[in-house]
């Protein structure tokens, strides 16, 4: 098997966090003439976008949750995923098998080191997920979307690589294209997203805080947001009590043309938003979920809001809990503490739009500070280190630090920077 025609096995969980990786990155090498095969669970073959010609292979993977009366069925379902991955390697004889996270990648790992085939992992979020933690020791590569990853473990720093999180082709063809103009007088447009399955407590808080705004401000408005399908009626009449356009949808399929129009975005902070964020350089305030494992929204923030391409607000976890799962008296105190706790949230939110909104060049700045922090190689330097399994050895160039990476991405955002200088 030549270099040109070698064989890859990627391995990923049901979820668009870790599918969207895996798909660009399957593009991507199957571009540069390797055939690529998916292993995932039913969720995973569902979720929309796989290439035509990625052959997705479902396997059983078993969930160890906080029962142990529940571990001995999931170690029955990772065995038979194990198996059944093992049987796809004797066909397909694959040069490495690549995770990305999720349940379903697990068995196919812990098969590809029963094997002895090179595997590696890819972690799209600022906190080592936990499949990803379990296997890192075994695997022999470790690639990062941040600089910084938290429950990354010291001793394994020579094998990790910073690599970025790639993200899809039609919204990275937008990174050269200018942020849209912004002034005091024009239109203020606002995309709110709360991931594939929409945010409740942005459809409670996002049009009472924009409804804060002043009516100069307010009166410039128009707002795109993707909402739950039960929440999308009482969203429609908060946004028309206020008087505010809004255009509202459970998905958007041209999500990419509706970005490139945003001035600034509101929603969670989960992996590939971020990474869309940056790709395209978009101003954002970010309200991760409370409820994420090892809190790795919040930590997915920091790097963008730190450069000052983003806001943080945190959403406290007493909004959380359901009241109506408990007895009528306790259910009331804790509609009207989280009544209390939203609207605190809808002020903060109107405070820091205004921060921005009341300052085009400092928008503008945020856009290019939110622009500075993407890393437009993320997939073609994934696809190298793939490539080094079984090759040359790896490149330098993609390792955590290293000197020429970096300077790739700096001089593409000088670049980038003085355009916009010449633009204005």
């Amino acid at each position: 098997m030549t270099k040109s025609n070698r064989h890859y096995v990627l391995a990923a969980g049901g979820t668009g966090g870790h599918m969207i990786p895996a798909f660009a990155l399957a593009s991507e090498l199957d571009r540069r003439g390797h055939h690529v095969a998916l292993v995932t669970d039913e969720r995973g073959a569902a979720i929309p976008g796989k290439p035509d010609f990625l052959t997705a292979h479902v396997i059983p993977a078993g969930r160890f949750g906080k029962n142990p009366l529940r571990w001995p069925s999931a170690l029955k379902r990772v065995m038979e995923g194990r198996s059944m991955t093992l049987r796809l390697f004797g066909n397909f004889e694959p040069s490495a098998v690549i995770g990305f996270g999720g349940y379903p990648a697990f068995p196919a790992l812990i098969a590809a080191k029963s094997a002895r085939i090179p595997s590696l992992v890819h972690e799209q979020n600022a906190v080592l997920g936990r499949v990803n933690r379990t296997l890192a020791r075994s695997v022999d590569a470790i690639a990062t979307a941040y600089p910084e990853v938290k429950r990354l473990k010291g001793k394994y720093a020579d094998k990790v690589h910073l690599v970025g999180n790639p993200v899809r082709a039609s919204v990275m063809a937008l990174r050269d294209e200018p942020y849209p103009h912004f002034s005091e007088d024009g239109i203020f447009r606002v995309l709110v997203t709360g991931g594939s399955q929409g945010a409740r407590i942005l459809s409670e808080i996002v049009p009472d805080g924009l409804a804060m705004l002043p009516p100069a401000l307010r009166g410039r408005l128009q707002v795109t947001q993707q909402c739950r399908a039960e929440d999308i009626e009482a969203v429609r009449a908060r946004y028309s009590a206020h008087g505010i356009p809004a255009e509202l949808g459970t998905y958007f399929e041209d999500m990419e043309s509706r970005l490139a129009d945003t001035h600034l975005f509101i929603g969670r902070a989960g992996a590939s938003t971020i990474a869309e964020l940056t790709a395209v350089g978009r101003p954002a305030i970010l309200i991760p979920l409370p409820i994420a494992t090892d809190d790795h929204q919040a930590a997915n923030t920091m790097e963008m809001v730190e450069a000052g391409g983003a806001r943080m607000i945190r959403q406290p976890m007493a909004t959380v809990a359901n009241p109506d799962d408990f007895e009528e008296e306790k259910a009331n105190r804790m509609r009207g503490r989280q009544s209390d706790i939203k609207q605190r949230m809808a002020k903060d939110l109107c405070k820091q739009i205004r921060v921005l909104a009341d300052n085009p060049k400092g928008m503008a700045q945020a856009a290019h500070a939110a622009w500075n922090c993407g890393r437009p190689h993320a997939v073609s330097d994934l696809a190298d280190l793939v490539e080094s399994f079984g090759g040359a050895d790896m490149m330098d160039v993609i390792k955590v630090g290293g000197n020429q990476a970096r300077a790739r991405v700096q001089g593409a955002a000088t670049a980038h920077s003085q355009a916009r200088e010449t633009a204005r």
